[in-house]
């Protein structure tokens, strides 16, 4: 939180609400399983990085939006957490990603997923 000299109440960032820090820690853990994706496809392991960035990035953007501009870019987050799961849902069909840190993923998505979707109904 930061605080304004003037106004000592604290202001809440992007970097306070929940949904943005779990969306961080997924980065966190989808890195620890691009070394084995990357044994089996190289080229996703690039796409992977780009969709797990992705969200965290348009949820910071969209959260300083309003109207039209923040439901598109929590929707790209929604996106691009889709695309994260359909890559852990390959990896996990391939053999690459075992079924508990299929299972713990998946779980941290879900719920960046339905943090954002509230998100998203909110007008801002």
């Amino acid at each position: 939180m930061t605080h304004d000299v003037a106004n000592p109440t604290p202001t809440r960032t992007t970097r306070d609400l929940d949904v943005y820090r779990l969306a961080i820690e997924v980065v966190g853990d989808v890195g620890q399983v691009l070394p084995a994706l990357g044994a089996w496809d190289r080229d996703l392991v690039s796409q992977m990085r780009r969709a797990v960035a992705s969200v965290p990035l348009n949820l910071a953007a969209g959260l300083r939006r309003l109207g039209r501009d923040r439901e598109h870019l929590l929707g790209v987050a929604l996106g691009s957490a889709a695309e994260v799961r359909a890559i852990l849902d390959v990896a996990a069909a391939a053999g690459t990603l075992g079924a508990a840190a299929h299972a713990a993923l998946d779980a941290k998505l879900d719920r960046v997923c339905a943090m954002t979707y509230r998100l998203r109904g909110r007008r801002g």
